[in-house]
């Protein structure tokens, strides 16, 4: 297909205004006085306007950017406090129609080995990671024809509620039309994730430049037809390095921005991807890469200018970083992550749409986030409970989420503890418990917890609030 011309305009213009955005580079660093002042407002979890987003991501003093990282972890913890969301990622296909020159599911990589899992496989792979201890899984597929349809797409949801244990199923698929999100909400789908990869309409033109995905338009405009659709949470964030991380970051907040004043409620997770080298990509080199000091900005500014948002560091970074992110602000991570189709229930093979950086397992990650202090959380509640879209972003705008992730992610980590831990682990996690418990000041929900947290250790799943 032909890509369509691009011009800032009409809708799409509302979503993001690349113009006003490439101004807004120029914006020069705060002094300390007026630093002080957008971290107070941060703190204050009223968010960052454009304008003060691009003076902290044009920020080079270090002693500055400590205050930066620290205003984020505490924002952070006002808005979910101590807990971090661990899941993992389930590749159903890598079939895939377009030619993205950055990942390795291209469609003229031709040593690539194509894979679409059937239900029964996919069931499979679920019971797999459910043995680890995860009780939420994000299915991701390649654009191909079969492995984006929709019935096909429906069929890989429910496969995983029937053959496994699993509480929730999260998509990052192809954007489909409204009739078609609703098929799959109907399914039981819970997020609906989708990365525009840039936000920039040249660079966007290079890198896609056949399939589907080529219409910048469509994509940019997926995460409201899904909301549109009844999706109250969808998933969102840029490659970081195919084009300058300031002008992406702005976008997507932009972008998010732009959610929150049609539906009320912005994205549920903004992902922080960073390219990384993918067997068979045409792109060999990174056309503008971020060091680690502009990525640990990239996270902070995300929590301080969307407090509410989940904010998610996947398996694309090395350990050390990752070890270090979880205490500035992210709170959820993927863990023991497969990305290529039928790896968790046999050997991975070399079909992957990029390298990973972190290998650690589960149990490792969960060791690692009580040695920094954290809790770490399997809930699923608050989309089975209906605590969406709206009312989600109301409730964490305000800091009230935690009286139901506090007590969850207790529960939830208690019943990790039981049936799927480690022995090692096991002490450390009811050390953190108690410590987690101590911290609920209404008494009625402390009681009602610890009495749960009871009948959880006695052998009953799924207790939650």
């Amino acid at each position: 297909m032909s890509v369509p011309a691009y011009e800032y305009e009409g809708e799409l213009k509302a979503i993001v205004d690349g113009e006003a955005i490439e101004a807004l580079l120029a914006t020069p660093p705060p002094g300390g006085a007026a630093l002080d002042a957008i971290l107070r407002k941060a703190r204050s979890l009223k968010g960052l306007s454009l304008e003060e987003v691009a003076a902290i991501l044009n920020l080079e003093d270090a002693a500055m950017l400590q205050k930066v990282y620290r205003a984020a972890a505490e924002v952070k913890e006002r808005v979910y406090g101590r807990r971090i969301v661990l899941f993992a990622p389930l590749y159903i296909s890598n079939l895939c129609s377009n030619n993205c020159l950055y990942c390795g599911f291209r469609r003229d990589n031709r040593d690539l080995k194509r894979k679409l899992l059937s239900p029964e496989e996919i069931g499979k792979e679920a019971r797999a990671l459910a043995e680890q201890g995860f009780r939420r899984v994000l299915l991701v597929a390649g654009e191909g024809r079969t492995g984006a349809d929709v019935d096909y797409l429906c069929r890989a949801v429910e496969a995983v509620y029937r053959y496994s244990p699993l509480r929730i199923v999260h998509l990052n698929v192809a954007p489909q039309t409204v009739a078609g999100f609703r098929r799959l909400k109907l399914a039981g789908a819970g997020v609906y994730q989708c990365f525009q990869e840039t936000y920039h309409p040249a660079t966007y033109r290079v890198m896609h430049p056949a399939g589907t995905k080529a219409d910048y338009g469509w994509r940019l405009t997926v995460m409201h037809r899904a909301m549109a659709a009844g999706f109250g949470d969808v998933g969102m964030g840029p490659l970081l390095g195919l084009y300058d991380y300031r002008f992406e970051v702005l976008a997507a907040i932009s972008h998010a921005r732009s959610l929150e004043q049609a539906f009320g409620a912005g994205p549920h997770t903004m992902s922080v991807p960073r390219l990384r080298p993918a067997l068979g990509a045409a792109l060999t080199e990174v056309p503008h890469p971020l060091s680690d000091t502009d990525f640990r900005k990239v996270i902070a500014v995300y929590r301080l200018a969307l407090p509410y948002v989940g904010l998610v560091l996947t398996t694309r970074e090395r350990p050390e970083l990752r070890d270090e992110l979880v205490d500035m602000g992210v709170s959820q991570i993927s863990a023991g992550s497969c990305v290529s189709p039928g790896g968790y229930a046999e050997a991975e093979d070399p079909a992957a749409q990029f390298e990973v950086g972190d290998h650690r397992p589960l149990s490792a990650m969960v060791a690692m986030l009580l040695q920094h202090g954290h809790l770490p959380s399997f809930c699923t509640a608050c989309y089975r409970c209906g605590r969406t879209g709206k009312r989600f972003t109301g409730l964490a705008r305000e800091g009230d989420i935690q009286r139901f992730c506090l007590p969850n992610a207790i529960l939830s980590f208690q019943e990790y503890l039981v049936t799927k831990a480690p022995p090692e682990l096991k002490a450390a996690g009811e050390r953190a418990i108690a410590t987690a418990l101590a911290t609920i000041d209404d008494s009625n929900l402390r009681e009602e917890t610890m009495e749960r947290l009871e009948r959880t250790r006695r052998g009953e799943g799924d207790l939650h609030f």
